[in-house]
C-alpha cells in the first residue's frame, strides 16, 4: 500500500473521553487523530488476591475501526497527556511507537512506512512549565523526515496570535527546536484562537500550533475549527500533508504501427534472439551476462527507431478516465 497524502486532526479535549468517542465514529475520513490531555478512567476492575474489590484497569478510549498508541501509564498522577489514533485502513504501513528516541510523558512519537521511505510524527501536550519543550531543547536526537510536530503548546505569541502584541522567551525554545527537526510554523487559512475559555472575562487565546516540514511550504489547506469544538474549549485543527508528489506523464516513446520502422524494428529484434549463444551458459553469472546483453541491444534498437510523442486523449485504445483526468490536471496547471 502506498498513499500520497496523509490527513491529520488535532485536539484538545480537556479530559472529556465523551467527545474522544465521537471524534472516533466521526473522523473515519481521517488517517491521523492527534488527542491532547484525554481522560485516563477506570475501565473495570480486575480479579485480585489482595482486595475484594479486585484491582483497578486505567486506560483511554479505544475502537475497532482505529490503531491506539499512547505510553503506559505510570501512576495515576503521571500519566500521558496525549494519545494518537490511527486509521486501521493504513495499518500496512506498519506504524510503530519511538518510546526509546523520546522518553517524555508528554510527547509520543510515531514512525510508518511508505514508498520504501519512513516518516515520524510528533504528538505534543506542552503544559505551563514547558517541561516537554524543555525536554526537546536539551535532548540531542537525528529525526529524519519528520511530518509534522502537532499540539497543545500553552504560549501565546505575536508571532501566531495577531491578538497578542508580546513576544516571550519561552517562543525562542521552540523555533529552537523545530529548526533541528527542519520544521517551520505553519500559517492556518483562517487565522482564528484556538483556545475560547469559558470564563467570559478571559480572552480567546492561540496556543494550539502545527510546525510542518519545509518541504511541505506551498499547502493551504491548514484550517482551524472553532465551530467543532463539541464541549472542549480548544478547536480541533486539520491539515492535509502530501508525502509522495505526483508525476503526470505528458509525452513517450512510440514507434507508429505498421510502419517501415516498425517492420524493421522487429526485423532487427529477431535477428538479436537468434544469434543469443545459450550453448554454454554454466553459471548465474554468464546467464545475467547474457540477459544484460539482450536488455542493452532492445534498448539500443527501440531508440534507434521510436520517437517522442504528446499523449492525447485518444493517443491509445486503453485511454482511460484516469488519464482523462491527469490530462485535464496538466492543462489546468501546466506543471507536471
Amino acid at each position: 500500500m502506498i498513499i500520497r497524502d496523509i490527513k491529520i486532526f488535532s485536539q484538545n479535549i480537556q479530559k472529556n473521553n465523551l467527545i474522544v468517542n465521537v471524534i472516533l465514529e466521526t473522523k473515519y475520513n481521517f488517517d491521523i487523530i492527534c488527542i491532547q490531555e484525554p481522560s485516563w478512567t477506570t475501565i473495570h476492575s480486575l480479579p485480585s488476591s489482595r482486595s475484594c474489590k479486585g484491582k483497578e484497569l486505567v486506560g483511554i478510549p479505544n475502537h475497532p475501526n482505529w490503531l491506539t498508541f499512547s505510553k503506559n501509564l505510570i501512576s495515576v498522577n503521571n500519566f500521558p497527556r496525549f494519545v494518537t489514533y490511527i486509521n486501521i485502513r493504513l495499518s500496512s504501513l506498519c506504524f510503530s511507537l519511538w518510546k526509546d528516541l523520546l522518553s517524555h510523558r508528554d510527547i509520543l512519537l510515531v514512525s510508518f512506512f511508505n514508498n520504501n521511505d519512513i516518516f515520524y510524527l510528533i504528538n505534543i501536550y506542552s503544559d505551563y512549565s514547558q517541561s516537554a519543550l524543555k525536554y526537546l531543547k536539551d535532548t540531542k536526537v537525528n529525526i529524519q523526515n519528520l511530518l509534522v510536530m502537532t499540539g497543545d503548546f500553552n504560549i501565546r505569541d505575536n508571532l501566531w496570535d495577531l491578538l497578542y502584541s508580546h513576544h516571550l522567551s519561552q517562543s525562542d525554545n521552540i523555533f529552537i527546536i523545530v529548526d533541528c527537526f527542519n520544521l517551520w510554523l505553519f500559517i492556518p487559512t483562517n487565522q482564528v484562537p484556538t483556545r475560547y475559555p469559558d470564563n467570559n472575562q478571559e480572552v480567546n487565546l492561540v496556543i494550539d500550533l502545527m510546525f510542518l516540514c519545509f518541504s511541505s511550504s506551498k499547502m493551504d489547506n491548514y484550517t482551524i475549527h472553532p465551530d467543532r469544538r463539541l464541549t472542549s474549549d480548544h478547536a480541533s485543527l486539520t491539515i492535509v500533508i502530501p508525502i509522495m508528489e505526483e508525476h503526470i506523464q505528458t509525452k513517450k516513446y512510440t514507434i507508429v504501427k505498421n510502419s517501415n520502422k516498425e517492420h524493421t524494428f522487429v526485423k532487427e529484434l529477431t535477428e538479436v534472439l537468434k544469434n543469443i549463444d545459450m550453448s554454454d551458459i554454466t553459471d548465474m553469472d554468464h546467464l545475467d551476462s547474457i540477459i544484460a546483453d539482450f536488455a542493452s541491444s532492445v534498448e539500443n534498437i527501440w531508440a534507434k527507431y521510436s520517437k517522442i510523442i504528446n499523449i492525447m486523449v485518444y493517443s491509445k485504445s486503453w485511454w482511460n478516465i484516469n488519464c482523462s483526468r491527469d490530462l485535464d490536471k496538466y492543462r489546468a496547471s501546466k506543471h507536471l
